[in-house]
């Protein structure tokens, strides 16, 4: 049995439904899956219902944008209470955030000359949780630039012409909203982040897990993490962050996460108090 606990959805900034993503884990032959769709919980009722009708089970989930040290990087949050009035308010907090980001995204592409529409962003991104993907989709589709990997390195990444930084909460803001609900706190591919040196400060605060097996870790970034989440008392995750069609082929699939590790995670979850 394997599992799967990095997916997104359109509900974010994936290109896949619910249902499409149960349908292709039930494909690959996953027994469990989560949805971690970035500052959202509103795919998560559909994917619990399409994760039904396939004997798949669901964990619920979300992948928060915080900060810590000054730097932006995204934690994992697992097993909550999907009703809980705290998250729900703080998710809607930052969602309004990113909705004013994409707006002054387009300002800034509207300043280099590009007649991009913000409406025609918003018709393309279709959630509460529109990010920087949907952006670059509309300057592809506009012919601004050939594919999304163009539109960010162009325009949308750090230091480019539309680049704009948001309004984070942090980490231990999120940390203590996850508790709060209920659930786990894991952090999300550290390999990619690259801020190994905060590790231990958010142990210190609270913090969970690790996301050791994730698509784009090396197997020798994999064997640190799991080290470091063995001196550190941490629970081990992993999942491919797979966002449908947005960079080529889907990535569902290609980390799976032995059960164990799911049975771990939920049991860490049913001591929270």
């Amino acid at each position: 049995m394997f599992a799967d606990l990095h997916l997104h959805t359109h509900f974010s900034d994936g290109t896949f439904s619910p249902e499409e993503v149960a349908e292709r884990a039930g494909n690959v032959g996953l027994s469990a899956i989560a949805l971690t769709d970035h500052d959202t919980v509103d795919g998560c009722q559909r994917m619990d219902a399409a994760c039904s009708g396939k004997d798949i089970e669901f964990i619920s989930g979300c992948e928060f944008t915080v900060e810590q040290g000054g730097h932006e990087m995204h934690l994992l949050g697992y097993c909550f209470d999907l009703e809980h009035a705290e998250l729900q308010a703080t998710l809607r907090k930052y969602q309004k955030v990113r909705r004013n980001r994409i707006h002054d995204i387009v300002v800034r592409l509207n300043g280099q000359g590009i007649p991009l529409k913000i409406e025609r962003v918003m018709e393309l991104a279709d959630c509460r949780a529109p990010g920087r993907p949907h952006v670059g989709r509309a300057l592809v589709e506009g012919g601004h630039c050939r594919n999304l990997d163009e539109a960010f390195r162009r325009y949308l990444k750090k230091g480019c012409p539309a680049w704009v930084s948001k309004a984070k909460m942090s980490a231990l803001e999120a940390i203590e909203l996850i508790h709060g609900a209920g659930g786990v706190a894991v952090m999300a591919h550290p390999g990619i982040t690259r801020m190994n040196e905060v590790i231990p400060d958010l142990v210190a605060v609270g913090l969970d897990g690790l996301e050791c097996f994730y698509t784009r870790h090396s197997t020798a970034m994999t064997e640190h993490y799991l080290m470091c989440a063995e001196r550190y008392g941490l629970l081990v995750t992993g999942g491919s962050d797979c966002h449908g069609e947005n960079k080529g082929d889907p990535l569902i699939g290609r980390v799976k996460l032995p059960y164990e590790f799911v049975e771990q995670l939920k049991s860490a979850a049913a001591a929270v108090v």
